[in-house]
């Protein structure tokens, strides 16, 4: 048995240029009108039940907007974008990105929402829903593509096991949708 307390070069440089195609997350937009949306609807039925019940004032409009506001926060889903030898997610205030190319350990998160953990050699990291790269084979091609090429140069030492099951996953989704457009079913 391999006993891998061997210390790796970290890696320098800076990112890919991004030459070539970038791709994004095609539902992205949709989610976020859903979100506002949602936030919508529950600032009108604030407002809605304050007037009924008479005790509608400025300041209660104003804390109900609030509400509203930060419910749209909540909801408002992370950007996930890929190039070559890159992936990146965008929240309001912080965009995270990891080095596909030198990705170090891939790990799934269990839970209540399932979440993949990226992290490269150079010390970033990358936290992504697994649904949003089955949803998305073109993001799915991009990490993939990165991961062999951090794993044939022997920088992915974790995770690779879960990868191999998403990648699964994600051929298994894209054959089924494929068949359902077909009209086979």
């Amino acid at each position: 048995m391999e006993h891998r307390d061997r210390i790796l070069p970290r890696a320098t440089g800076s990112y890919p240029s991004g030459a070539g195609t970038v791709v994004y997350d095609r539902s992205w937009a949709g989610e976020v009108r859903s979100a506002g949306r949602c936030a919508g609807a529950l600032f009108g039925l604030l407002l809605g039940v304050d007037r009924t019940a008479g005790s509608l004032t400025w300041g209660r409009a104003a804390l109900w907007l609030l509400l509203a506001l930060l419910l749209l926060l909540v909801l408002v889903p992370v950007r996930v974008s890929a190039g070559p030898g890159w992936l990146a997610s965008r929240r309001l205030l912080r965009t995270r990105r990891v080095r596909t190319d030198l990705l170090a350990a891939a790990s799934p998160l269990d839970g209540v929402a399932q979440r993949l953990v990226l992290r490269d050699t150079l010390g970033n990291r990358v936290e992504i829903d697994p649904d949003v790269l089955i949803r998305n084979p073109e993001l799915w091609y991009r990490l993939d593509e990165g991961a062999r090429a951090s794993e044939a140069a022997g920088t992915l030492l974790c995770g690779t096991a879960a990868l191999h099951r998403l990648a699964r996953r994600v051929d298994s989704e894209t054959a089924l949708g494929v068949f359902r457009a077909s009209g086979l079913e």
